[in-house]
């Protein structure tokens, strides 16, 4: 074996598996070299869940991200020639409806992002997978591009790994486990292994189940847990004898029952002659945390395959033999059968990215088989350009808050998160029950008497609606349709649209504390926030000035979407949205230091402000009752988008004339422990309490407002999402050179449109509101709408809208089918709907002239 080296540009722990394995191919691929990878076991790895995953992989998912890891990695197996496209089925049984909805809501999500899914009827799922029980299933979805990674993940993995070795570009070495990691200065510095220290530029953590006892190397944690899975093994099954085949049958998930099932081909393969069936456990899952995860010399099987009692799972399996009973007739083989570990995270999501506190520091963790060459090729092209094919928020590592890595909340999160890996479906505004309670408004207890509604969004409870408001109903009922399908029903409040109406006729105040908030203090603030933002914010800008901006990635694309307000000349507040702020604070961080902006602080103020937003047309008299100046609050002295320091009742807010409901008001901004004082004097003036749903939906589409991570991606720039300014501003800001290019265009490739629901009745004839995303379709064709640089067109945001009386939705079009009055289709649950373009660019269909917010 080669001399272990001294020195580095980039190390990799966890070389053995599927996920190192792709991540050293892509990065030799973009041109990196000098690579040196480490594994505590073999390579390819004999411990690791890559050594006992099933291999097969679906496409099926609800999000772009997800789509696009794993179509690639399907062909980039397949150009290996170790890929069996031979196709899969997902079933509803007879009185699951719940579970044949979801399957025509995978069917649409495929349409909206790219995959070729479609519906079978019952004989034509029997004539694909004959081991199937016809009579027990009321439907199936048909996944051609599904199959099997042959022979196995962990055999790709150890080719990639020689061809890297024989590229010169890597040197790989086994058996030498990672002991401890080096940082300075926040950078990463080198690695501590059992064969010696190496010095490196770059570590990449593709660790597996062992990931989060790296980043603890370096006192971080990662929000994922190791879960078992049970995999069971049936024989003999002779079905293809003397084929040669790998696989036989189509895969078969019985996901209602939180199973599936496959056969292991000839039985002269090396693992040929059995029917598995694996199942993911709904009532008590059971987890590991990685420091409890055996050695090798200590398993039976190995450190990922733990023993398994038939009587976990002698309930589902009594189930799985109702829908192929052959699983009945065959012998059970117990000492083959085990718990494989593998990692559900807390948000759904893998952690990937740079870590949020050390640079150089890189995690690719919780990534499964079937996604792993689509990560490394995510992890190199970010590494390498500093962007990524699709818009990477949802899986960058720096998403978290502290808060969110604390290791009870990884537990409870991952707990919940393990009961739904295949079952039940799972909603577009599902919360969760665990980790909750975290951050609450000051004025939390007049809201919970008040009969609030509560959701969590970044930690905070937010109610999106007050029971106390019941009786808006009788005056607005008749403005607010019933929601007759549960699905579009479930964790919505009707009472939410009442709200609604009544902040537009009179006025209302929104809980806002989820703000994430930020202050950027020193004598290199300005430059640092005049180089991050579009807008100018720095410069003349006076200070008491608001200003609606946004940050740009390397390409020149839409990374945030925020409001920034100069406090003073050295003293800028970063007011974001709750979902997006951790990553944006990174964000500012890095570039300060890329910058050589040393001379200023950037302090997180997300626990010590809250906000209340006050609208509506009576928002001025409003306010003027309860502050010493009636007549500061007067249109001519305080002006659209100023910031002035106000006091209500004896306390100090800073007041920001701005809107996000399209009324008149302000965001009314304080110390969080003066909150509940400025709650009651408004409450006390008669001022309706409005939730979230307003603000966040049902009004933000009938404004057209972006929303960041949905509407704002990374795929698009600021002249496509209708947010261009009139000029480039004179000082350099980055992403600059490549957006100004692209505003030079004759015309861009698609623009974000609004558009409204024509017909919303379905073949039931019930009318329908859909959540989530759906495929904006071509009615001629039939075929979701592409433009000429191949993104797909598809809901970006939709809700009903009770002022316009309309479901409302925004979606990037093609540039040829923008035209205002075109009439196009979405599809929602695998039924196609009309709608019409009512908006090219941002145009709002309430007070399209946006006069209201300004009187």
């Amino acid at each position: 074996m080669a001399k272990f080296p001294a020195k580095a540009k980039v190390v990799i722990i966890g070389q053995g598996g599927i996920v190192g394995a792709s991540v050293v191919h892509h990065l030799i691929e973009r041109g990196w070299d000098d690579i040196v990878g480490i594994d505590k076991s073999a390579i390819p790895t004999d411990i690791g869940s890559t050594a006992h995953a099933s291999d097969f992989c679906f496409n099926t998912m609800h999000d772009q991200m997800t789509i696009f890891t794993t179509k690639y990695s399907i062909d980039f197996f397949e150009k290996m020639g170790r890929y069996e496209r031979i196709g899969g089925l997902e079933v509803a049984r007879v009185g699951d409806d719940e579970r044949m909805e979801e399957l025509k809501r995978r069917v649409s999500s495929g349409k909206a992002f790219g995959n070729r899914v479609r519906m079978i009827s019952t004989a034509e799922a029997k004539e694909k997978f004959p081991l199937l029980e016809e009579s027990v299933i009321q439907g199936a979805l048909w996944d051609p591009d599904a199959g099997l990674v042959v022979p196995r993940s962990q055999a790709v993995s150890g080719e990639l790994v020689e061809q890297a070795v024989e590229t010169g570009k890597l040197k790989a070495f086994a058996n030498t486990a990672c002991t401890g990691l080096k940082v300075e200065d926040g950078r990463i510095k080198g690695v501590e292994t059992t064969r010696g220290y190496i010095e490196a530029d770059y570590v990449v953590v593709c660790a597996g189940l062992w990931g989060r006892l790296i980043a603890g190397m370096v006192g971080e944690d990662l929000p994922i847990m190791p879960v078992d899975h049970p995999l069971t093994f049936f024989k003999p099954f002779d079905e293809f004898a003397d084929t040669r085949k790998e696989i036989g049958y189509p895969l078969l998930r019985d996901q209602g029952n939180s199973a599936y099932m496959r056969d292991t081909g000839d039985p002269k393969t090396a693992e040929g002659g059995q029917l598995e069936w694996g199942y993911y456990e709904e009532n008590a899952p059971r987890m590991c945390h990685p420091r409890d995860i055996l050695e090798k010399e200590e398993a039976r099987l190995s450190p990922s395959q733990r023993d398994l009692e038939l009587e976990e799972v002698i309930d589902p399996l009594e189930r799985a033999i109702e829908l192929t009973p052959i699983l009945g007739e065959l012998g059970y083989d117990e000492k083959y059968s085990f718990n494989g570990l593998l990692q559900v995270t807390t948000d759904g999501g893998p952690s990937i990215g740079e870590s949020s506190n050390v640079r150089g520091l890189w995690y690719a963790e919780a990534v499964w088989v079937k996604d792993g060459p689509g990560v490394g090729k995510i992890v190199a092209d970010w590494m390498t350009d500093g962007v990524t094919e699709f818009d990477h928020s949802s899986i960058d590592v720096s998403r978290f808050y502290p808060f969110q890595l604390d290791e009870q909340f990884i537990h409870d999160r991952c707990y919940e998160s393990a009961f739904k890996i295949y079952n039940p479906p799972v909603h577009n505004r599902e919360p969760f029950s665990k980790g909750r309670d975290l951050h609450r408004s000051p004025f939390w207890e007049r809201e919970k008497e008040l009969g609030g509604y509560f959701m969590e969004a970044a930690g905070w409870e937010r109610a999106h609606g007050y029971a106390s408001n019941e009786h808006l109903l009788e005056e607005y009922g008749d403005r607010i349709p019933q929601r007759e399908n549960e699905w579009d029903n479930r964790h919505f409040w009707r009472v939410s649209n009442a709200e609604h109406l009544k902040m537009s006729d009179d006025v209302g105040m929104i809980n806002l504390c989820h703000f994430a908030i930020y202050d950027v203090t020193g004598e290199d603030a300005a430059a640092l926030m005049e180089y991050t933002c579009v807008a100018k914010v720095a410069g003349d800008t006076p200070n008491g000035k608001g200003i609606y901006t946004h940050f740009l990635d390397n390409a020149g694309n839409v990374r945030a979407d925020l409001t920034v307000l100069r406090l003073g000349e050295d003293h800028f507040r970063v007011i974001d949205g709750g979902d997006a702020g951790n990553r944006d604070f990174v964000w500012m961080k890095r570039l300060a230091e890329d910058k050589g902006f040393t001379n200023l602080e950037i302090t997180d103020r997300r626990t010590d402000f809250g906000c209340i937003g006050l609208w509506g047309p009576n928002a001025r008299t409003t306010l003027q009752k309860v502050v010493a100046d009636p007549e500061s609050l007067s249109n001519e002295a305080f002006p659209f988008a100023a910031v002035k320091d106000i006091s209500i009742n004896g306390v100090t807010v800073s007041a920001f004339r701005i809107s996000y409901v399209g009324e008149q008001g302000w965001e009314l901004h304080f110390k969080l422990e003066d909150g509940l004082a400025i709650w009651d004097a408004l409450h006390a003036q008669g001022v309706t309490p409005i939730g979230i749903e307003t603000y966040a939906n049902s009004r933000r589409l009938e404004k057209s407002l972006r929303l960041q991570n949905a509407d704002l991606l990374t795929e698009y720039n600021l002249v496509e999402s209708g947010l261009q300014r009139k000029v480039v501003k004179a000082a350099d800001f980055h992403g600059k050179e490549a957006y100004v290019a692209m505003r030079e265009r004759e015309q861009q490739p698609a623009y974000l449109c609004t558009l409204t629901m024509v017909d919303n009745t379905d073949a039931q004839g019930v009318a329908r509101y859909p959540v989530g995303i759906c495929p904006i379709i071509d009615p001629e064709s039939g075929e979701t709408l592409i433009d000429s640089v191949g993104r797909r067109s598809y809901t970006s945001s939709i809700a009903y809208g009770p002022s316009v009386g309309k479901n409302i939705a925004l979606g990037y079009l093609p540039y040829e089918y923008c035209q205002v009055g075109r009439e196009l289709q979405i599809e929602y649950f695998d039924e196609a709907y009309k709608v019409k373009v009512e908006a090219v660019g941002c145009v709002g269909l309430y007070d399209p002239e946006n006069l209201k917010p300004k009187s």
